[in-house]
């Protein structure tokens, strides 16, 4: 039977909440699944808005390999400079020729197994920026030239631009995972060309909560229509995520399984 490629993401990380729970739970969860490679949206891991370079090795030391993000990722602007040089942060890859940092990476997990991960964020009700079809397509033919294993992270607002970017890649790459909605979906499932599907992987925070933020500021919002602070929330951490494993010679994905842990 040929070597399988396991790979354990952690939906958007909002906050202190999400770092201490990724530090709590994660080590019990690598030792259930045994992942080759861990994955985590971290756009929303400082303060809830964007990532710092120090949040940035804060996640590697807690034992996550990649790190991928989305339209946060330029919310903390000291990470602009920062993102070229981080080598395991990745933003995406359809924003125009000369932005900072890297789209897509191939990663080398351990084992010697090869993963490509590719960071997409799509259009509707969102920025617009260059087509991640046609920039995904493009990206997923050059890592395929190194590895059949290729993990996309779609942050994007519509269900919809999801699963056609889904469709539309499925048999090329291993797994499209939903992120940026925080709302985790029970709609995983393998689509006939072998790539594993989910909506949104949902998020690693306090789910008491409007999508990770104190729920009185964003219902204040909603009343007053001006403008607001919001905070991170602080009660009913999960842990959310999920995990998915891909035949390492075909790159074909053989399961897709949804996370949802309390983390107190």
């Amino acid at each position: 039977m040929a070597h399988s490629t396991k790979i354990l993401f952690i939906g958007d990380i909002i906050g202190s909440p999400g770092r201490k729970a990724v530090k709590t739970l994660l080590p019990g969860l690598r030792s259930r699944y045994k992942p080759d490679l861990v994955i985590a949206n971290g756009e929303n891991a400082a303060g809830g808005f964007g990532i710092t370079a120090e949040i940035y090795h804060e996640l590697l030391e807690m034992n996550i390999d990649i790190i991928t993000s989305g339209n946060h990722i330029w919310d903390r602007k000291e990470i602009i400079d920062y993102l070229p040089t981080a080598k395991r942060l990745i933003r995406p890859a359809n924003y125009p020729e000369g932005v900072p940092g890297r789209g897509s990476i191939v990663f080398e997990c351990p084992s010697g197994i090869k993963v490509g991960i590719l960071n997409l964020c799509g259009r509707v009700f969102m920025e617009s920026l260059d087509c991640p079809f046609a920039t995904g397509l493009k990206n997923v033919e050059r890592l395929r030239k190194d590895t059949p294993v290729v993990f996309v992270d779609m942050h994007a607002e519509a269900t919809s631009e999801k699963m056609a970017l889904a469709w539309y890649l499925s048999g090329k790459v291993s797994a499209v995972v939903g992120s940026h909605t925080h709302v985790q979906t029970s709609d995983e499932r393998i689509l006939p060309g072998g790539t594993a599907f989910i909506t949104d992987a949902g998020m690693t925070g306090p789910v008491d909560s409007v999508i990770g933020i104190e729920k009185e500021l964003v219902i204040k919002r909603f009343l007053t229509q001006m403008p607001t602070r919001f905070e991170v929330a602080d009660k009913g951490v999960e842990f959310q995520g999920v995990f998915v494993e891909a035949d390492s010679e075909t790159g074909r994905a053989l399961k897709i399984e949804r996370i949802k842990e309390g983390a107190g």
